[in-house]
């Protein structure tokens, strides 16, 4: 059995590191660069940067900050956020980044997928799903629809008919975000992650909703998700990185440990 992976997310806007509850009202919480060196020396196993705005804003990912953070950390680091071109994925890579993340493209243009996994691999890859609980229709049957631009535009795609369709074409990974969970701290999306992980054989990390090691808990066993995002829980200093992995690990959760 793998180890379940425990992934910080830096939400960044104009440069800062920001957060949100359920993609609104965000406000500043510090500098990625000194956050992503502090989530390092926590023993964070990957982390995640979004630019959360370059999608909306139809611009390029802040490539400086990106290879701010790389050059700082010395673990696996996922990186999303206007990326639109195997160009620009590549830039992403040369700045030090191992994975890119592929999200409001990948619905506009899902070739960027393939030619992505092409070009560097499906390890490379990831997909990002912005995912908002809605009524079921013939549409949508599973009750989840695709919304991308931030949480903006909603896009009558049904998020387990794109998960799959994500994999056969070459996504190495799905990070999975419940809007509706987002912020909330009060759990992740169960129902969906579990939905999600049952259909697709690669890696889902399940995102927002985190609040409590116990949440970790749940989506890494009943949610069959191979890793948890956080964000609200350690950057406001509820947990620590080393206090969520021994809860887990006590747990029978197999963690990657600091010790």
């Amino acid at each position: 059995m793998l180890s379940k992976r425990i992934i910080p997310c830096l939400d960044v806007r104009e440069g800062r590191t920001t957060k949100g509850i359920k993609f609104k009202d965000n406000v500043d919480i510090g500098d990625p660069v000194d956050m992503a060196r502090f989530y390092y020396e926590a023993g964070a196993d990957e982390l995640v940067f979004y630019d959360i705005t370059a999608s909306h804003e139809k611009r390029n990912i802040m490539i400086e900050v990106v290879r701010g953070v790389a050059e700082t950390i010395f673990i696996p680091f996922s990186v999303g956020g206007g990326i639109r071109t195997v160009e620009d994925m590549r830039d992403v890579l040369l700045a030090g980044a191992e994975k890119i993340s592929v999200n409001s493209a990948a619905v506009k243009n899902p070739d960027i997928i393939s030619e992505g996994a092409k070009a560097f691999g499906s390890q490379c890859v990831v997909l990002g799903m912005d995912v908002k609980k809605v009524e079921k229709s013939r549409k949508i049957p599973s009750g989840y629809e695709i919304v991308i631009n931030g949480g903006r535009t909603y896009m009558g795609i049904d998020a387990l008919e794109w998960a799959v369709r994500a994999q056969k074409l070459g996504a190495g990974e799905i990070c999975l975000n419940s809007i509706d969970a987002d912020g909330t701290r009060n759990g992740y999306e169960l129902t969906l992650t579990a939905m999600i992980s049952a259909n697709v054989s690669i890696p889902v990390i399940a995102s927002g909703g985190a609040g409590k090691p116990e949440h970790l808990a749940d989506v890494l066993t009943k949610g069959k998700a191979d890793a948890a995002l956080i964000a609200s829980m350690t950057h406001y200093g509820d947990y620590t990185v080393s206090e969520i992995k021994d809860y887990l690990n006590a747990k029978d959760i197999k963690m990657r440990m600091n010790w």
